[in-house]
């Protein structure tokens, strides 16, 4: 599977357009959350229209999976907690979003929300234990907009800004592959970084950066070669070998 990861796009249309117009040398695109902007002049619902228009664009290429971000909050879910309700309507277009246990030949991708209270991360909590129960000896890929705590992939130059749960269901679960964002910076930073491994899973976050080309990471599963292209130049890392 050649797989490609962009995040924190943050509604930079000349960055959609790229993910769409290279989708098909892929099997899979990952967008890991903030797909909207909450500080655009444009108004959210409008982003929304268009953000479904390039997933709707994008899932006649390729299997696309999109999770939520913190920018991707617009509404109240059943918990009364915030959440990317917009999102659910790409589902109708093909694309697997929060909640989505994507089953190929060739891996089991896990696609979790971004929670914003007790009950939401309970849900994410039971996902993963459900999940578990599925895996085989197919890769397990979750797709996660924030990185692990105490991380190069959370380190944003002055502190580390990642997730403390998504650590310790790293240490439960020990998945091959998570995918994040959240924090642009880490891969640009002295002691940050794209590319980590804790214990037996590899954690990768692409970063943001500003123009045309998304920085991103192409994974390519037979082999196990990780590759992230940015402005800053193109770097080589390998996945963990499966167990």
């Amino acid at each position: 599977m050649r797989l490609l990861l962009v995040s924190d796009l943050h509604y930079t249309l000349k960055q959609l357009d790229w993910v769409v117009a290279r989708a098909d040398d892929y099997d899979v695109v990952v967008l890991a959350g903030d797909h909207l902007d909450a500080g655009s002049f444009v108004e959210p619902d409008v982003q929304i229209v268009v953000v479904l228009e390039y997933l709707a664009r994008l899932a006649t290429k390729a299997t696309v999976i999109a999770s939520s971000g913190n920018h991707d909050l617009n509404a109240r879910n059943d918990h009364g907690e915030k959440s990317a309700v917009w999102l659910q309507r790409a589902r109708e277009l093909g694309v697997h979003t929060d909640g989505a246990r994507v089953e190929r030949d060739d891996a089991i991708v896990t696609v979790c929300e971004w929670w914003d209270g007790p009950r939401s991360r309970g849900a994410v909590d039971e996902q993963l234990r459900v999940d578990a129960e599925k895996v085989d000896d197919r890769p397990w890929i979750w797709v996660y907009h924030a990185p692990p705590d105490e991380s190069p992939t959370s380190w944003t130059g002055t502190r580390h800004y990642g997730d403390a749960d998504l650590r310790a269901w790293i240490a439960e679960h020990q998945p091959d592959l998570v995918l994040c964002g959240h924090v642009h910076e880490s891969p640009f930073k002295t002691e940050g970084g794209w590319f980590d491994r804790i214990g037996a899973t590899t954690v990768l976050n692409a970063g943001r950066q500003r123009g045309p080309l998304p920085a991103h990471v192409v994974v390519d599963t037979a082999d196990g070669a990780l590759t992230w292209i940015s402005l800053a130049g193109v770097e080589h890392a390998s996945l963990a070998p499966v167990a």
